[in-house]
């Protein structure tokens, strides 16, 4: 796949970041970044060494805010970035990553899989370097703002008092978006960061409608929204709401027949409610 080359003149450019105050002139894109762009963005970010606390509530929010449809915005790093990714796609959800590098050159490299995993679920991968341009220290500073400037608010899940995370932090606010943060244990260094944002005042982060109600999204409505219009519909629609599923294991969890399980099915595909990822496997849209 060959990546696309935004300008700021072009109208693909993301508005949002257009109006940041150091915008990327250039921007190389795989992926349906326009496309994502168009549905709600949370950055989630931390630190590089996590806690078992802090992989819990990563995958569990991360995971959750995706299966509302919310779009996982982070770095592609090791810790909290890679924890995020992954919850979006185990949860049948999207996700963009925004590297420190070209786009055909992950970095770091052992992210690899996950990098096409995104790509293959519908996520992006974004970067303002072209190809050829090796990874310098201060691209992973300047990385972040475009982590920020893509999304509508950030999530920081844990971060120790001088994480490189909280650079995120520092263009959220800069660039007008909400900060959230998950409190921790006021004993434990891994959370003092996240802790020292609450008490400057971000918005804590204890459930996953705490996220949703910062972002604007309307969980009734959302609920509404997987109601189908018949019984069969709903039942489809009801075990999707786990994550991705195969077709056939689908068809036998539904007890629907063949014929009528693929008449729903493309029914509930025309009316924009699952969509496909390849090879037989489905999601919520």
């Amino acid at each position: 796949m060959d990546s696309k080359r935004l300008t700021l003149t072009d109208k693909s450019y993301p508005e949002i970041l257009r109006a940041i105050s150091d915008p990327p002139k250039e921007l190389f894109v795989l992926g349906p970044l326009e496309e994502l762009m168009a549905k709600p963005r949370l950055a989630v970010v931390g630190s590089r060494k996590v806690t078992s606390y802090g992989r819990d509530i990563t995958t569990q929010l991360a995971g959750a805010a995706a299966k509302h449809g919310v779009v996982i915005v982070s770095g592609l790093a090791l810790g909290i970035d890679s924890l995020a990714h992954q919850a979006a796609l185990d949860n049948g959800g999207l996700t963009v990553a925004v590297l420190p590098g070209p786009v055909d050159t992950i970095y770091p490299r052992s992210h690899h899989q996950l990098a096409q995993r995104i790509l293959q679920s519908g996520g992006a991968l974004i970067s303002e370097y072209p190809t050829g341009v090796s990874v310098r220290k201060y691209h992973f500073i300047a990385r972040n703002r475009l982590i920020a400037g893509i999304s509508d608010a950030t999530l920081v899940t844990e971060a120790v008092l001088k994480s490189g995370s909280l650079h995120t932090v520092r263009f959220a606010l800069e660039q007008g978006r909400e900060v959230m943060a998950v409190p921790g244990n006021i004993t434990s260094p891994m959370s003092e960061g996240t802790n020292n944002l609450i008490k400057h005042g971000a918005i804590p982060i204890t459930k996953t409608s705490d996220i949703l109600f910062a972002l604007g999204i309307d969980t009734t409505s959302h609920t509404l929204a997987r109601q189908g219009s018949n019984d069969a519909e709903t039942a489809v629609l009801a075990l999707l709401a786990g994550g991705r599923q195969d077709g056939e294991t689908l068809q036998l969890s539904s007890g629907l027949d063949i014929a009528l399980f693929n008449q729903t099915l493309t029914m509930l595909e025309i009316t924009g409610k699952v969509r496909s990822l390849g090879a037989n496997t489905w999601i919520l849209a």
